[in-house]
């Protein structure tokens, strides 16, 4: 595990980016795991700046992302389709051939948790998985439980999780109460994690995520147990490190 504490905001989404771009740099067809929220938002603007100054390419590359919302019409601004549109895919040379995301409206949630499955056995294996952390230590939407799924499937949403997600839309109603996620089996098949965690309202669970004892009940405790996790810190997060 490599926890980097960041003074600075643009000094993380700068020190991502270049953990990004060397990889494309290094294997231009690499697979990219995608994560959405206010977290990763810096890191897609410092790659699409990399772009247009020509200095980066996502041509060969592929992506997968993390989770979509169920029952929000794409076209909708929260959708995480939209959101990806907005902050990346229409800024950068990635085809949309190569852009796969759970698709929350499909006429059977079951069998597209099966066919985004199998899409990632294609491929075998994420190079690289952009995460964040909830308040409560989801990853994905990988909710805290007794017990968790490995493979991508439906979760009904917390009640906290939805709250903190209510900033994003008019109302509490309008937040979708159910959603598609990759499972921590997908998750933590990926040869690289990089979890990004800002903001002092995440310092106490992350800290409890990364040095406290591994359970489901703090999903992204498992992390622990990966073989190449980089965590990267604002100095909010990151100030029980």
């Amino acid at each position: 595990m490599d926890i980097q504490v960041f003074a600075t905001n643009p000094l993380l989404n700068s020190a991502a980016a270049d953990l990004i771009a060397s990889l494309l740099q290094a294997k231009p067809t690499a697979v990219l795991g995608l994560a959405t929220g206010g977290t990763p938002v810096g890191i897609y603007a410092e790659l699409v700046k990399r772009h247009q100054k020509q200095q980066l390419s996502f041509n060969e590359a592929t992506s997968f992302n993390l989770d979509e919302y169920v029952g929000l019409p794409e076209s909708h601004e929260q959708s995480y389709h939209a959101y990806m549109q907005q902050h990346l895919f229409n800024h950068i040379d990635l085809p949309a051939r190569n852009i796969n995301i759970p698709n929350g409206n499909a006429a059977s949630i079951e069998q597209e948790c099966l066919r985004y499955d199998e899409l990632l056995d294609e491929i075998q294996q994420i190079d690289l998985q952009i995460l964040g952390i909830g308040h409560n230590g989801h990853i994905g939407f990988n909710e805290p439980s007794t017990n968790l799924t490995g493979g991508t499937h439906i979760v009904e949403l917390k009640e906290e999780t939805r709250l903190a997600n209510a900033r994003y839309f008019n109302h509490l109603d309008d937040v979708p109460t159910h959603a598609i996620t990759m499972g921590l089996g997908g998750i933590m098949k990926a040869k690289c994690l990089l979890l990004v965690v800002r903001g002092a309202e995440k310092a106490s669970i992350i800290h409890e995520a990364l040095t406290g004892p591994i359970t489901t009940q703090i999903p992204a405790s498992l992390l622990q147990t990966h073989p190449n996790l980089i965590v990267m810190l604002d100095p909010e997060a990151g100030v029980k490190f």
